[in-house]
């Protein structure tokens, strides 16, 4: 047993983090947005087998049935269940919204980390790559590489495994520029401080730097990032299946489900209702979060 081994200590009662905590989850607005996120990531996790619709049986003789006790959110066309597709859609949607945050943070994180603590050509280097990718119209590119490169993809790994990982990495890989410029300021400030000069002093590694004293220090801020993120991904992707470059027709995605509904807004208006509604609830909840958690996190605020 190794008896220089630090365990973990808890959060002090006095410290900034604790206050910044307490700050969030006194927070009504907060507490609100987390129950309703509570509530439909635990419907999406539990509906479809606690449910039993079929999300792909179809029937036409009974297409457009409007919300009733066989289909609380009624059918559409094709009359599949809507309350099904909703479920299943929410978790598609949602995976997506992750997967490509987690690629967008992970990018960010590790570009600017190295621009700020190397600095010289390379910070030059790669942020002047950030600026380029700033540049660019993001819904435009994201439309001509799903089209330029989706058949090819569908083909290699499959329809919807292959734009799965099609649309996460374009999404992720046109979301990490924030990121970078944030934590490459927040780099160069902490370069300065005494505890990290005295670290590269006594021949502490690079890497052991930026692990024990950087990241952890520019934590609260990238947290914030990938909160606010997991929003916009989530719009993009809705956006791709609404301009019908993004799933297939048989993945019934929340932005999916919109499109094949656009049609049908004056004779069945459910059917545009219950993903929309569902992707601002989503968005809202997830944005109201990281936005108080930005707050709390803020040691200005009160």
């Amino acid at each position: 047993m190794d008896t220089n081994a630090v365990a973990p200590r808890p959060l002090a009662a006095g410290s900034p983090k604790h206050r910044a905590w307490q700050r969030l989850w006194a927070d009504r607005t907060a507490q609100l947005a987390l129950v309703v996120l509570g509530l439909l990531m635990l419907a999406i996790a539990l509906g479809p087998w606690l449910y039993g619709g079929s999300p792909s049986a179809i029937d036409f003789s009974r297409a457009f049935q409007p919300p009733g006790a066989a289909h609380p959110l009624g059918t559409n066309d094709l009359g599949q269940d809507q309350l099904a597709r909703l479920l299943l859609g929410g978790r598609i949607s949602l995976a997506v919204g992750l997967a490509a945050t987690l690629i967008g943070i992970s990018l960010g994180v590790g570009i600017g980390a190295v621009a700020g603590f190397y600095g010289g050509w390379l910070d030059t280097i790669l942020m002047r790559l950030t600026d380029l990718f700033l540049a660019l119209p993001q819904l435009p590119l994201v439309l001509l590489v799903v089209y330029l490169f989706g058949d090819p993809v569908r083909r290699a790994l499959g329809p919807e495994r292959g734009i799965f990982l099609l649309v996460v990495g374009v999404i992720g890989g046109l979301n990490w520029m924030a990121v970078a410029r944030l934590v490459r300021a927040g780099f160069l400030s902490l370069k300065q401080r005494t505890f990290v000069q005295a670290a590269i002093a006594l021949g502490s590694s690079p890497w052991g730097i930026i692990k024990t004293h950087l990241l952890p220090n520019i934590l609260g801020p990238v947290i914030v990032a990938a909160t606010l993120g997991v929003g916009n991904a989530l719009l993009a992707e809705s956006t791709l299946s609404f301009l019908g470059v993004g799933f297939p027709p048989d993945v019934p995605t929340w932005g999916r489900m919109l499109y094949d509904a656009q049609n049908y807004i004056e004779r069945a208006p459910y059917l545009v209702l219950a993903p929309g509604l569902a992707i601002f609830l989503t968005v809202l909840c997830i944005n109201t979060l990281g936005d108080r958690l930005r707050d709390s996190l803020d040691p200005t605020s009160r």
